[in-house]
């Protein structure tokens, strides 16, 4: 690993509205040397997955710790005057990575030509939220700021500079900032850094009523399938239960932390995620949560795990001991909707790849990533590759997008 026992970094330059500022940025190496109630001043209540809550869960249960190759980094922003409150004004989540698992903006061909030619591509800077393809901030800037402080603009800045500054005092090959916002990416490319294009499937809710409303702006064909799916998926002997807020028990976790490791042995292998992780955001955050559990004969068997704001659902974790026709489907993306629906809810994002979510409803989105990458021979090869990658990721969600179910004339 690298040496991080000196990390503190000066920031001074020129404000957005021209006058002299002088920051100091720090790192900790655990969410809890910040606190809860900091962190939050900075990141919010809404979204579930920067709040301090998740990401102290997957700290305290050994999910996202140094042993599993996500070593806590996180970079803080302060004012470096002692006559001003030493709070924290800009955060940014930051993981010291030895792989590239837990991500999904793939860089392991970057990794593969950086040691081909003689260069260690590990350990390097990741700023994202573990286990967690999600959009969303990652340049976190205190939302009660005084006029005597630096604006939000120039505190984003900062967190950028910091971070290549971490980058090259620490020798490391890269650093990344993955699913963050595009007014976000904008600012990283001003700041040289390189700018990636992916895409996911994400669902919209035109003011619908009830799950019917939606299935009316399906073309017909498209609509008969899908309430075909749905029947196909209820016939079965597993019976679906929708449970938020105090409904969370410790046995539904018991239940689906089972679902979640069957699935994870026949996809990859070895779970990210530790048992005392999903209790602890049962206990912390039950009031974000669906969870959407199947039983059969009086047993759990299978589960659809989702977090949600005051205006998107979050689908992130399915698993199951049974095998029945659309079932997935169902848990998933149609309960999902139901819920939107029901709670009002804008926008339900469905999680990383997956065209099977197109027929179903779900359009396809652009997502960002930002990378810096200092040295340049390095730095031109990725450029090139980015600039392609780019051309083909716009054309491929242009082209999906004639591929919806949603009939001519539909929103």
């Amino acid at each position: 690993m690298v040496d991080v026992s000196s990390s503190d970094v000066s920031f001074s330059g020129v404000t957005s509205s021209g006058s002299d500022v002088s920051l100091s940025l720090r790192t900790v190496a655990r969410i809890s040397e910040i606190g809860e109630k900091e962190w939050d001043s900075c990141a919010g209540e809404d979204h579930p997955f920067t709040r301090y809550a998740f990401l102290a869960a997957l700290e305290d249960s050994k999910s996202a710790v140094a042993a599993s190759g996500w070593m806590p980094h996180h970079l803080v922003v302060e004012s470096p005057d002692p006559t001003q409150n030493k709070r924290p004004l800009a955060i940014m989540p930051l993981y010291i990575k030895g792989h590239s698992y837990g991500e999904y903006v793939f860089d392991h061909s970057w990794a593969n030509a950086y040691e081909r030619a003689g260069g260690q591509y590990y350990p390097k800077l990741q700023s994202s939220i573990p286990f967690t393809p999600v959009p969303g901030k990652r340049l976190l800037v205190r939302q009660d700021l005084t006029d005597a402080e630096p604006s939000a603009k120039d505190l984003q800045k900062a967190l950028l500079q910091g971070l290549c500054t971490l980058c090259d005092r620490y020798g490391v090959s890269s650093a990344h900032i993955t699913f963050l916002e595009k007014e976000e990416w904008d600012c990283a490319e001003k700041e040289n850094y390189l700018l990636r294009l992916g895409e996911q499937f994400h669902w919209q809710n035109n003011d619908y009523e009830c799950f019917d409303d939606f299935l009316g702006d399906l073309a017909s064909r498209k609509r008969k399938n899908i309430r075909k799916e749905r029947q196909q998926a209820l016939t079965s002997s597993v019976r679906l239960e929708a449970l938020t807020g105090d409904a969370l028990k410790a046995e539904h976790w018991d239940a689906f932390y089972q679902f979640y490791l069957n699935t994870s042995d026949r996809k990859w292998g070895s779970p990210y995620l530790e048992r005392a992780f999903f209790h602890l955001i049962g206990e912390t955050m039950a009031n974000q949560i669906l969870l959407v559990l199947g039983k059969q004969d009086g047993e759990w068997v299978c589960g659809a795990l989702n977090f949600f704001s005051k205006t998107h659902l979050y689908g992130r974790n399915w698993g199951s001991l049974v095998d029945y026709p659309f079932l997935h489907f169902e848990a998933c993306y149609y309960q999902a909707i139901d819920f939107a629906i029901a709670q009002g809810l804008k926008t339900v994002e469905a999680g990383a790849q997956g065209t099977h979510k197109l027929l179903r409803g779900y359009r396809p989105v652009p997502t960002y990533s930002a990378h810096y990458i200092p040295h340049q021979g390095f730095r031109d090869a990725v450029n090139r590759f980015l600039s392609e990658e780019k051309d083909a990721i716009a054309d491929s969600i242009e082209r999906l997008h004639h591929y919806t179910p949603f009939r001519k004339g539909a929103p």
